[in-house]
């Protein structure tokens, strides 16, 4: 019988698609290409992740700076990213996806100038924040813009490529350290940052060639102009239609009203409702799965994983590698390792489950961060291991970027953005965001202090410990979520309501004290709802 329930879902599907209208293969390779080149913005992100690991030794030489200073130049721009994360929902909303995303390359294009041109340390920490804000556009609008074009049979698929992209700019940023750093030393770590505003206008000027979000031009009116967007990207024309009514739905516009322009209604009171229900006076079931997001956003940064990107040369230093073109080209290996996995985790995601990768991923790293730990006491110890030592830290190092980046690395964003309920989705999503950068930022700015205080070894040991955590909290607290529609999520979490349909008929209007908290939370820290409501309806599929 177990097996005769375990096959239904599978001859079921295999029933449709004998009967589904054939799939449009030039629509399949339309909405790929823009989700690629939507995806492409998230390169800024991990180009300055990883060229500032190789930089940051040349720039200490250069302006004799301390190692705090170090610290908080690699890991402000976390700090920086959260102005645009937070600007770029209502950015968006205004003046576009696409344009929103010209505007990241542009803004980081200036931060890479200003930081390739510095003179001096503050002058460094100004490009920093600028290129900072880009990131945090890029970080926020690539995920956004490639679930509105994805068609549902691809979108699993291609709502992974930010992630992949980040890591493709890492290892972009690793090489640019490897060859620049012949060049004599004011002009080396200079060529590294600035390079970085290359690709930003390769993709400004590629970008122009997509198309709108069909969201966006919904939320606009434009009916006619989001049918020929969905058109292009569906699979097929009925998938276009359904697309467009769900759209419709989600942003209150009557699904009987038609034309080539509409009116959008506005809704009333809706954003103050929704901080109230999910930070305010959650339910057990809704808080239950606040926690879930918040806790692995938490664990995926606070287990070390900037420590080894972002001072792997440094980390290799300590392991005994002491010329700076060996150091940086072991690096290169890390970005290779980190991007080879990452595409590993893209195609296994959907076939294994969340939940076996998260835990067979934190496993990993609990015990290839323990053998690092243990390599680099015995090299901090002074004992004489001879190379073997050498080579286990760096077979350590290796793996363990492995067992992030078939797990922890790309569930984190999948699973945080497919739990919450339809209206809660945007300001859940952005906390998370928030969290992931801040403890990001924690991280990167406490290292090298962590390092002197408790040794280098010590410190991952610490990493270990809170990776153990990490897989306790999964194991216990998260439930696996493959396959599964909105309504059976809902029910996986005890929630009755995911799609937030007669939410007001639910939920009691605000007092006028938790009017007025809500109000100043709204005004301070919530992205616009609108700009990911589409990208929480498709995930939901």
């Amino acid at each position: 019988m177990a097996e005769e329930q375990k096959n239904t879902p599978d001859m079921a599907a295999s029933s449709e698609s004998e009967h589904a209208p054939p799939r449009k293969k030039a629509n399949v390779r339309f909405a790929f290409a823009c989700a690629i080149l939507a995806s492409m913005t998230s390169i800024l992100l991990g180009y300055d992740i990883g060229v500032m690991s190789g930089a940051s030794l040349f720039i200490k030489e250069d302006m004799k700076i301390t190692d705090v200073e170090v610290e908080i130049l690699l890991g402000i721009l976390n700090l920086y990213s959260l102005v645009g994360s937070f600007a770029a929902g209502r950015t968006s909303d205004w003046i576009g996806r696409r344009l929103t995303i010209i505007l990241a390359a542009v803004i980081f294009f200036v931060g890479a100038i200003m930081m390739g041109l510095s003179v001096n340390y503050p002058m460094l920490m100004a490009g920093r924040f600028v290129a900072g804000i880009g990131v945090g556009y890029a970080l926020m609008i690539a995920p956004v813009y490639t679930a509105e074009v994805s068609p549902a049979s691809s979108r699993g698929f291609l709502t992974s490529f930010p992630e992949v992209f980040i890591n493709f700019g890492i290892l972009l940023g690793y090489v640019s350290n490897y060859a620049f750093s012949r060049l004599r030393l004011q002009l080396g770590w200079r060529l590294m940052l600035g390079v970085g505003a290359a690709p930003s206008v390769a993709l400004a000027l590629m970008v122009l060639a997509m198309p709108e979000s069909p969201r966006w031009l919904v939320m606009k009116g434009r009916l006619a102009d989001a049918k020929v967007v969905l058109g292009e990207t569906s699979d097929t024309a009925e998938e276009a239609a359904t697309r467009l009514a769900e759209i419709k739905e989600a942003v209150a516009i009557p699904a009987d009203l038609d034309g080539d322009v509409v009116a959008v209604p506005k809704r009333a009171g809706g954003e103050r409702r929704v901080w109230k229900e999910l930070i305010l006076s959650p339910t057990p079931a809704v808080r239950r799965v606040l926690l879930s997001a918040l806790g692995i956003h938490f664990f995926q940064q606070s287990s070390g994983i900037d420590a080894v990107v972002l001072y792997s040369p440094r980390v290799f230093q300590s392991a005994g590698i002491t010329d700076k073109n060996k150091l940086l080209g072991t690096t290169c290996a890390v970005g290779v390792t980190k991007t080879l996995f990452i595409l590993v985790a893209t195609f296994t995601l959907d076939r294994f489950g969340r939940r076996p990768l998260l835990l067979a991923s934190a496993g990993g790293m609990v015990a290839t961060l323990v053998t690092l730990g243990l390599g680099l006491t015995v090299i901090g110890e002074g004992a004489t291991g001879g190379g073997w030592v050498i080579a286990v830290s760096i077979a350590s190092i290796l793996a363990f970027v492995a067992f992030f980046s078939i797990g922890l690395g790309p569930i984190t964003w999948v699973y945080s953005s497919e739990i919450f309920p339809l209206h809660l989705r945007a300001l859940g999503c952005s906390l998370g965001v928030g969290l992931n950068r801040v403890t990001s930022g924690v991280i990167s700015m406490t290292f090298l202090s962590l390092s002197k205080a408790i040794t280098i070894g010590g410190s991952f040991f610490l990493y270990a410990g809170i990776a153990s955590l990490a897989w306790l909290f999964f194991f216990t607290y998260l439930p696996e979520t493959r396959g599964r529609t909105l309504e059976q999520m809902g029910e996986l979490f005890g929630i009755h309501n995911m799609a937030g349909d007669d939410d007001s008929a639910a939920t009691p209007p605000p007092s006028p004290e938790e009017e007025e908290k809500i109000t100043n939370y709204v005004e301070m820290a919530a992205p616009s709802s609108s700009s990911s409501t589409a990208t929480s309806s498709h995930h939901a599929k």
